[in-house]
């Protein structure tokens, strides 16, 4: 009775898939000004919906009768589970892959939902979703530069490298050299990113939505509207500019003591458009490469200490905060100026790429966000509590929120003896074990917490996990 369930459940995706995928392409066709480029999306909708049924249905029916008559807790129930975890991790692996974009943006968040996610989906999608991302090829590359600035790259620029120095889920980055000799770095957005992402969005809500009605306790539909929010945000390079040009404005004049240690590239305006970024080329150590930055004369713990000073200021001072800064997006050079000691030791100067995704933190989120946090620092319940209840956890979860910004159960949370700023390896796996006994009411809490707290729960692992590295 169980598989017919399952395999009842697993025609329903995939019925509703076709049914969806088909309706949305021929409504593409009949409402486009560009009939042929609305007929080849419409062809690959359908196919990358119904890769995305297919991929869905099977994993939870893997998960359903890889389990099924299995002992809950048992040594087999647990190796079993194991199993199909690290099954469904690399199934979705491959789905993220084959659809790129949106799906790959997908893939990032839950390398970072290590509260949510069990430990075999995070370790697979980080090793695998932030430096194995898909390449456009060089004629894609010419093809965007063309309808952008109105020539080839070699009638743009003096010299453009057709090969990348890095590619991200929307866009990937080359080397180049102005007119007038300037060597810059050119952010190229993916050529399928303008036409797919608003069907990919819809489809995977489709996907996820449909799971959540089959089986309840699946409910990542938070998940989905955030990516629905922030995506078109990403997609317009010219917001990336200006959050930049903003970023480093609000260091100068709200965080002086500490702006000249933080940087962001110039941006060329002439060069650039929505689909197409030019920024001065910087060179730099990757945030967590210990061997270049120390190489370079910089101590680790200098880097860590600016990483969180930096990341701090932006979040309770400014309230315009870099929700992306995971290793990729952060570089560390030494300080141009006045950078040596007696000792031989440089200063570290952070460069911040990637500005296409900030949050914007109003008065009453910082105030209520800061007393959280020294709450959590001083063990002190009461705090903790009050300003847990302010920002949404409500008066039943806020033991869990705490969990979850400290990585550490309860009962640790409110021990004044440990170091609540601190991850040891221990806690990973306890909180593994935290995460699943308290599932659903981990969803429930997300769902519950306003989207740019979510954004910060983000932030706050890039950064735990960078300092780690450091």
């Amino acid at each position: 009775m169980a598989a017919r369930s399952v395999w009842r459940a697993r025609a329903k995706l995939l019925l509703a898939a076709t049914a969806a995928g088909g309706g949305a392409g021929a409504a593409l066709i009949l409402s486009s000004d560009d009939p042929a480029s609305a007929f080849k999306l419409s062809t690959a909708v359908p196919i990358r919906l119904l890769r995305d049924s297919v991929s869905a249905a099977t994993t939870a029916f893997d998960y359903k009768y890889s389990l099924w008559g299995l002992p809950e807790g048992s040594p087999e129930w647990t190796r079993v589970k194991h199993e199909v975890h690290i099954r469904g991790a690399r199934r979705l692996q491959e789905l993220c892959f084959r659809n790129g974009g949106v799906y790959i943006k997908l893939g990032q968040h839950i390398s970072q939902l290590e509260y949510l996610v069990p430990e075999e989906y995070v370790h697979i999608m980080r090793e695998s979703m932030l430096n194995k991302c898909p390449v456009s090829t060089y004629d894609q590359v010419c093809e965007v530069v063309k309808k952008e600035l109105g020539g080839t790259p070699e009638e743009i620029f003096e010299e453009f490298d057709p090969v990348p120095i890095a590619s991200a889920s929307l866009a990937q980055v080359h080397i180049a050299r102005t007119c007038d000799g300037q060597k810059v770095a050119v952010k190229v957005q993916h050529t399928h990113m303008t036409d797919t992402a608003a069907a990919d969005t819809a489809t995977v809500d489709l996907i996820v939505n449909t799971l959540h009605q089959l089986f309840p306790s699946f409910d990542y539909r938070w998940l989905v509207d955030e990516i629905r929010e922030s995506l078109p945000k990403e997609l317009d390079f010219l917001v990336e500019a200006k959050n930049s040009v903003k970023c480093m404005d609000n260091f100068r004049k709200l965080s002086p003591q500490v702006a000249r240690y933080i940087y962001a590239p110039r941006v060329d305006w002439n060069l650039s458009t929505s689909r197409l970024l030019t920024m001065e080329y910087i060179d730099g150590a990757q945030v967590n490469d210990l061997k270049t930055i120390q190489r370079l004369g910089i101590q680790p713990r200098d880097v860590a200490k600016l990483v969180s000073q930096a990341f701090a200021e932006m979040m309770f001072k400014h309230g315009f905060v870099h929700c992306d800064p995971h290793a990729a997006n952060v570089l560390v050079r030494p300080l141009r100026s006045g950078n040596g000691s007696i000792f031989g030791r440089k200063k570290p100067q952070l460069v911040l790429l990637d500005h296409g995704l900030y949050k914007d933190l109003d008065d009453s989120i910082r105030i209520n966000y800061a007393a959280l946090w020294k709450g959590l620092i001083f063990s002190d319940p009461k705090a903790i509590r009050e300003n847990s209840v302010k920002l949404g956890a409500g008066e039943d979860l806020y033991a869990l929120f705490a969990g979850i910004l400290t990585m550490r159960p309860w009962n640790r949370v409110i021990d004044p003896a440990v170091d609540h700023l601190v991850v040891h390896g221990t806690d990973h796996s306890e909180l593994q074990m935290y995460a699943s006994q308290y599932f659903p009411q981990i969803t429930e809490l997300l769902r519950r917490l306003p989207r740019v707290i979510l954004l910060m729960l983000k932030t706050n692992d890039c950064l735990r996990a960078v300092s780690n590295e450091l």
